[in-house]
Formats: structure tokens, sequence, C-alpha cells
């Protein structure tokens, strides 16, 4: 690996190029967070997967390089030196979040290291790690720009009255600061058993846990964008210490209070009290974020109120306001969720960090519940919306994932096509912490049951009932449906093991009515156990086979592919007389690259259109292309790799 230098930094931490002593302290989660089913960690899963591999690799081979080369240079490093008396100079940078770049950089190459140890990998974070720490005020408070100066915030934005901490906290972005360290230094725990980063993010949780609360002496306010709770209770997770659940569960319990503070509204979703929201509005990063520690606190405390309100919200979201794609937000107007069915093309904003935040949404409440649909979420988001964000090469990025693109309107912050960062960075490196731990969403285990969730080449080690065994996938997913599973159990065991049938295999585009398919499909999924046919129950979306499993047992799985028509809910008024392509998994588009001579504003599919699928090896770093006899089609996820152009998913239909 190439790691960026940062010997420039030598100078203000002498030891910091010395690799911290790893400190043996036990690394192990505390599991006991009501969740019944839990993911099988990354470091026991060794993915070689064609597909996801090559876009996890370029993430911890190049994107991580280039995402601290910009930090340096937009000077996020310099930040914390100047924060913490080591240069001068004024806050450098246009974000009051700028600082989370950098944790969620560490957090990303922290994965990595929990994949597969790199001694200089893991020196590089430790030299990071150095230079937060110097922007840390005694007291544990860490946010560099209101320490460099508290009267002049980056931004125009940020309102300053008294230059005080924890003022304007609906925007001062001081406990998103927080939310994302507490995630960080947790995962840089569990990779390396050493507590560098965990003691600075334990430190200002501990200034957190006193500064706020009921008690007279203490701020009555809550976060404006959220993450803090997660983060909290990621840091009780691995420290046991339940100030910090409670501080998470204060946050919520106390969010559309207006006794205690002037509420923030909609935009923050802090118009009512949690438990009482029914629709997903506002900011979308900052929806999803707080859903999910909702889910935390209803699976903790197994809280009947909670877990109604997420049940209530998934649903409004998934069956009014989520994107073919698996996008949500569809306004650029605060980033924010539309009305019921509003769900343009053009002007779509699906921001990529609502649909990483979005995926861990969904895996908490599959955690819950054990229910496929949130792996369905899960799949489409991660195929579509969620890689669409990031280029082919790793240094170009969407921030929103508009559905359209007329060559003309400047949708991706002022480009009409990717750019190689922004002054709001949130989204790479919000990918780069997503990307390298997608290998711990595709197993999960309860008791003695298996689930295999994702379908990707890998081998794995996960234990049932003490029983330890090994799992292998071979497939060639998602450009055909064939995967092979063998299974190696130290000795013979009963267990389940659980497939799940992808949605659109149960002629499912989604949960709920809002998408369907134009012609159901007809074709059966093929399932055999060594060579012979098996036909179980799959009322719950799963094949479930219940057996005493041997060494070299073999299920293979046949999902049979198909181009697919989709169609929109006739109250979402601009699909109308209209189809989306996918085939498998993979929601397609067509680019004007591939199409030179097509008028886009005439394009249409016929009854009598028929679809070839050419697997183009040369093209998009390989692909499956969708032609007929008017236009080619190429993955969604792929497009804007090639420059500036049109672009649609959504094409007229014509009996």
């Amino acid at each position: 690996m190439n790691l960026f230098n940062l010997k420039k930094y030598a100078l203000y931490f002498g030891v910091a190029f010395c690799i911290v002593n790893s400190i043996q302290a036990q690394k192990s989660v505390n599991k006991n967070l009501g969740y019944d089913i839990s993911p099988v960690n990354i470091q026991d899963v060794k993915i070689t997967d064609a597909f996801w591999l090559p876009i996890i690799k370029r993430v911890q081979e190049k994107t991580i390089e280039y995402a601290i080369h910009k930090c340096e240079e937009e000077g996020r490093l310099d930040n914390f030196l100047i924060a913490g008396g080591k240069m001068k100079g004024e806050v450098k940078g246009q974000m009051p979040f700028d600082d989370t770049d950098v944790y969620k950089i560490i957090e990303g190459a922290s994965n990595t290291l929990i994949s597969e140890p790199n001694p200089k990998l893991e020196k590089q974070l430790d030299s990071l790690i150095a230079i937060i720490k110097i922007g840390q005020e005694k007291d544990g408070y860490l946010t560099t720009w209101r320490t460099i100066n508290p009267v002049k915030p980056p931004c125009t934005w940020v309102p300053v009255i008294e230059g005080k901490r924890w003022e304007s906290l609906q925007i001062s972005h001081e406990l998103y600061n927080a939310g994302h360290l507490f995630e960080a230094a947790v995962v840089h725990y569990q990779a390396t058993g050493k507590k560098n980063f965990l003691d600075i993010a334990i430190k200002n949780a501990n200034l957190l846990v006193l500064t706020f609360g009921d008690k007279s002496n203490q701020v009555h306010g809550v976060p404006g964008h959220q993450i803090v709770e997660t983060g909290l209770v990621k840091l009780y997770q691995i420290t046991g210490d339940k100030e910090y659940l409670k501080l998470a569960k204060y946050f919520l319990d106390n969010r559309g209070n207006a006794k205690d503070y002037k509420l923030y509204g909609e935009y923050a979703q802090d118009h009512l009290p949690v438990i009482e929201q029914k629709e997903a509005v506002g900011h979308a990063v900052r929806a999803v974020y707080m859903y999910a520690g909702m889910t935390d606190i209803a699976a903790i405390y197994k809280d009947k109120d909670y877990l109604n309100a997420v049940n209530t919200l998934w649903e409004n979201m998934v069956n009014k306001k989520m994107y073919i794609t698996g996008g949500i937000g569809a306004k650029h107007d605060g980033e924010a969720f539309g009305a019921n069915y509003e769900l343009p093309n053009l002007t779509a904003y699906n921001e990529t960090c609502a649909a990483i935040g979005d995926v861990y949404w969904n895996h908490r409440l599959f955690n819950l519940s054990g229910d496929v649909k949130y792996f369905d979420v899960i799949e489409r988001s991660m195929y579509n919306g969620l890689i669409s964000g990031i280029s082919l090469a790793g240094t170009e990025f969407f921030y929103p994932n508009a559905l359209e693109s007329d060559g003309v309107h400047k949708n991706n912050r002022g480009s009409c096509t990717r750019q190689a960062w922004f002054d709001c960075s949130c989204c790479p490196t919000n990918l780069i912490r997503f990307i390298p731990s997608i290998p711990g969403l595709i197993y999960s285990t309860s008791k003695d049951i298996l689930y295999i969730n994702l379908y990707a080449s890998n081998t794995a080690k996960v234990t049932l009932n003490k029983t330890e065994l090994e799992i292998k996938q071979q497939t060639n997913y998602p450009w055909d449906g064939k995967v092979t599973v063998t299974v190696n159990p130290k000795k013979e065991s009963d267990y389940t093991i659980k497939l799940r049938i992808p949605g659109w295999a149960r002629n499912e585009v989604l949960p709920g009515d809002l998408y369907s398919y134009k012609t159901a499909s007809t074709a059966k999924v093929n399932v055999t156990i060594n060579g012979k046919s098996f036909e179980g129950n799959t009322n719950d979306g799963y094949i479930s086979i219940t057996r005493k499993w041997k060494k070299g047992d073999t299920v293979s799985l046949d999902f049979p592919m198909e181009v697919k028509e989709v169609v929109t809910n006739s109250k979402v008024e601009g699909n109308n007389g209209k189809v989306a392509l996918e085939y498998g998994p993979i929601v397609y588009a067509i680019e004007e690259m591939d199409n030179p001579s097509l008028d886009f504003g005439k394009v249409s599919i016929t009854t009598n259109d028929t679809f070839k699928i050419t697997k183009e090896t040369n093209l998009l770093e390989g692909v499956n292309t969708i032609q007929t006899s008017q236009f080619k089609a190429i993955p969604y996820y792929s497009w804007s790799n090639r420059g500036i152009g049109k672009m649609k998913v959504w094409i007229d239909y014509k009996n």
C-alpha cells in the first residue's frame, strides 16, 4: 500500500512515527445489546469476489491515501495543531464538521486492518491520532474550529452569540463531531487493541456526560445533526459504562421537547418527540442516523414505543420515499426527504451519505428481527445508489445521485459529472469508512442458525452452538444468479442455514407497493444439496435447510435472471408511462456515451422490444449491458465515469 507521507508533521509530535505499543486489552465486544442476531465479524470473512473485492481494494489502496492527502491539503490536520497551540493561524476549511473527515478515514482504515494486518497503515493511523490528541482540550472538548476561535466559525451559517461551547447546537456540529469520533475510535480499538484513540473518545464522552442532562447545571439540548447517539452506544458496548447509554437515550428522549429548548423543526427531525414521529422528514442523513440510534434503544431497552416508531418510519420511507436505486432524499433544498411520492429524477438528491446511513439502519433492524425485507433494501442500496457515489478510479465522487442527467444541470454541487472532492467532503470519507466493512454484512448468526444474506465469493469462519465451521461461497453474482455454498464443520452437527432469496427473485422490487415488475417472472429458484434437488418452505424469503451438516456438504443455488421492467406507483407522477430496467439486483441506465445518435427525448421501450444481455469485459471494468434495437444500457452505478453526458433510468413505455 502506497501510503501518504505525514512526515511534515513529525516536528509537532516527535514520537508519533513510532508504533504505539499495542495494549492487549480485551477487544471482544460486549454483545449484550438486545439484538438476537449478530453479524459475522469482517475479520472472519475473506472476500475473493470479482465484483466487491476490486471496489474494497480500490478504497483501501487508493482512496484512503487520496483522502488523507486532501485533508492535509485543505488544512484538516493543521486545525488540530492550531487548536493545540502547536501551529499558528485561523481555522482552515469551510465546514464546522471538517474534523470528522479525519475520523472517518481512520475508521475505514481500521476496518481495513481488521480484515488484514498492515503495520505501515497502522503506524500511519498512530500518526493521525497523535495529531488529533494535540487538538483536544484538557477537559476532553474536541471541536477544533471553536477551540481555535470561538467567535469565528468557518462558515457564515453557524451563528455566534457569545462564542461559548454548545451554543447554536442545531448547527454547530459539536455533537456530530463527537459521534464520528466515538464510532471511529471503537473500530480502531477493535482493530488494534490500542487505546490511544479510544482514550481520546472516552475523555470527550465523559465531558458530554457531565455537560448534558436533566440537572439544573446541565445543558438541556440535543444535537442538530444526529450520530452521537449511535457513537455513545458503541462506547457503551466496548466499555460497559452505562452513562454513555443513558446519554444516548437522553438525547433521543429529549428530542421534540419544547420545554427545554427552542425546537429545530422538521429539518432536524425535532418537531415531535421521536416516538410520535410517523413520517420520514427533513435532512435524510440526520434522519437515518437518528433512526439507527432509536433502533439501538428499542433493542437494548426492549422499548415498544421506540420499536413501533422505527417500524412506522421505515414503512413510510420504503413505501413512499425511496428511489428504485435504494437512494433516499428527494430534495436539494435541505438535502431532505420530499413529500410522500415526491421522487423527481433530474433533481433527485439521494445523498451518498444517506444511502450509507440507511444501510446501517436496516442492518440493525435485521439484527433485531431477522426479517428478509431489510436485506432487500440493503442489497438494492449497495449495488446501485451507494457505490454510484464513487468512481471506478476511486478518486471522483457523487455527493447527490440523480436518476437523470441532461448534461447541463449541475446537480453534483456545481458539476454535472463526478468531482474530485468537495468543500463539504462528508460523502467521500463516509464511503471510506463504509466500504471496507462490507464483508461484515454477508453473514449473521443466531444460536444454531446461520443467515447468508448477501452473495459474494468468500471464505468465512463461523461458530454455531460452539461448533466451528468454514463456509465458502463461489459465485459470479450479480452478473449471474448461480451460487455454490460449501460447508465444512469441524464435526458433524445439527443446525439451520438460511439462504436469502433476493427480493428481485421473489418478484418484489422493494417491500411495499411503491414499485412492481410489469410482468412477474414464473421462473423458479433451483436449489440442490450435494447434487440432489431440495424444496423447502420459503415463505419468509429464505431457503431454510436444517440438517446434520458434514464436511464438504454443498448447496447450489440458481436464481434465474432475466431483464425485468419496473413500474412505479401511479402516485409518483414523474414516472407514469415509464419503465426502468433491471437485471438481477442491478438497476440500469442509458448513457449518452454508449448511444451517441440516440434522441434522449424520444427514446422509448415498446411491448415488442426484446432484450439481450452482453458481458463486456472491457467496458467500465467489466459489466453486463442490456441491448435493444434502439439503445444500450449500463449499470446505473457505473455512469459518469467517461465524462459529461446525458443519462436516464426511467424510459418512456409505449404499447
